[in-house]
């Protein structure tokens, strides 16, 4: 048996070795592969900086400095691996981990931002081909413009004011941007030319984004025809509702919310352009929709009223008073036997008391009845739940003092004791024991069980 365990222990010792033999290697290639990173890395930066100039290289130079700076550590390492001293296995297992985890970030971080540099590279590259399709779009925008402005005209005859204010000044608006990324191609060219690749990018970006800008400019404006189209259909549609709504509201519950529902939802009716003048349908029918949202809110309110009316305030003041009581039952309970009362009947009533703060101390509004009168309702039971648990707590407990000397014939403490009376009565003690169990031993073994 010795010999099967040896054997065992040496399989492992032998697995173990390897496996360190294995990171070791592997840290010495991380370790080799990282450097050559770092300078591969460095002569791209002399290039980059040089086609794109000192601030779009700026991520790539500070990478560069935070993988010095830590592969320096790495290398600290792999020399104390080396050292005269002698290490432990753990201490090498350790180091050469260690150095592996910094290779690895080095190598990660320096391919990102490498990649995206090199995006940025052959975005410069291909400005030629960039900044001629941004002239052909700007061209193609610029013919878009006689028809943008003649829709613009149109649609002013039909529409309002505030409706065409979303696109009254579309046309201008882009004939300023196309003018801006024209100039902005111009711009880059000449920078280009003077090897300014940094002002030259950024002069091209400008220009790409007016260009884009401008389209989304006009294309405003022939959305708008079918938007504004679409609007004045449903606009008539939620006008034939609003009418029929307004003759069903008659046969509603006349409460004063539903009158007044009625009589906002006819002033806005009443507020819609005649027929055949310029209108903004859009702001028309915001307005008229949300009059006819508030008139069927109101009638649904209403008959939910009807068919369940407010409880009366007495109900909830009942309630809260029952509330009150159940709280000030189990609060006492749990404070006059706190070393023995557990974590469930604590946390209902933590719970209970927090809800009871939520309901006002005044009697509530007809808006905030029926919820107070749930929550005062809620409170009674966790109130009541704490009351029952503590009283678990309570009874679980007696058994356990009475079996260490403090319960039945144990002179001093019950039995002879106290009055000689004993436990009087069933099941759950008398006034003395309760008082005792509460009172005295509670205040006693509070640092004990607290």
């Amino acid at each position: 048996m010795a010999g099967f365990w040896g054997r065992r222990k040496r399989e492992e010792e032998a697995a173990q070795s390897a496996q360190d033999a294995d990171l070791a290697r592997k840290a010495e290639q991380a370790l080799v592969a990282a450097d050559e990173r770092i300078r591969t890395a460095s002569d791209e930066l002399v290039f980059a900086e040089a086609e794109l100039g000192a601030s779009l290289t700026a991520d790539l130079k500070a990478a560069l400095e935070a993988v010095r700076t830590h592969l320096r550590e790495a290398f600290q390492l792999h020399q104390l691996n080396h050292d005269e001293i002698p290490d432990t296995a753990e201490e090498l297992r350790t180091r050469n981990a260690r150095i592996a985890q910094l290779c690895e970030w080095a190598e990660q971080l320096l391919d990102d931002k490498t990649a995206t540099l090199a995006q940025q590279i052959a975005k410069v590259r291909q400005a030629p081909q960039i900044i001629a399709g941004l002239r052909q779009d700007a061209e193609t925008l610029t013919a878009r413009l006689p028809h943008a402005r003649s829709a613009i005209e149109r649609l002013s005859a039909r529409y309002s004011e505030s409706a065409m204010d979303q696109i009254s000044n579309a046309a201008d608006e882009a004939e300023q941007l196309v003018s801006f990324a024209t100039h902005g191609a111009d711009v880059s060219e000449r920078r280009r030319a003077a090897r300014q690749n940094e002002e030259a990018n950024l002069a091209l970006e400008t220009a790409s984004e007016a260009v884009r800008r401008a389209g989304v400019v006009l294309d405003a404006v022939e959305d708008f025809e079918i938007e504004a189209l679409r609007a004045e259909s449903t606009l008539a549609e939620v006008v034939a509702d609003s009418r029929a709504d307004i003759i069903a509201a008659r046969t509603a519950p006349q409460v004063p919310a539903v009158t007044s529902a009625v009589s906002d939802l006819e002033k806005a009716l009443a507020s819609l352009a005649p027929s055949g003048s310029r209108n903004d349908p859009f702001a028309e029918l915001s307005r008229l929709r949300t009059a006819n949202t508030a008139l069927d809110e109101a009638i649904a309110t209403a008959r939910h009223r009807i068919e369940n009316p407010l409880p009366p305030l007495e109900h909830v003041q009942h309630a809260l008073d029952d509330a009150d009581r159940q709280l000030g039952v189990a609060r006492s309970l749990i404070a006059g036997h706190r070393g023995w009362i557990g974590a469930d009947a604590r946390t209902r009533l933590a719970e209970a008391e927090r809800l009871r703060t939520d309901v006002p101390t005044l009697l509530p509004a007809e808006e905030t009845r029926e919820q107070a009168l749930a929550t005062a309702r809620r409170v009674a039971q966790l109130a009541s739940e704490a009351l029952q648990l503590a009283q678990r707590d309570i009874d679980s407990a007696r058994p356990q003092q009475q079996n260490d000397g403090w319960g039945g014939d144990a002179p001093g403490w019950g039995g002879g004791g106290w009055g000689g009376g004993g436990r009087r009565g069933g099941g759950g003690g008398d006034l003395a024991s309760g008082i005792l169990g509460g009172l005295v031993i509670g205040s006693i073994l509070d640092g004990i069980f607290d």
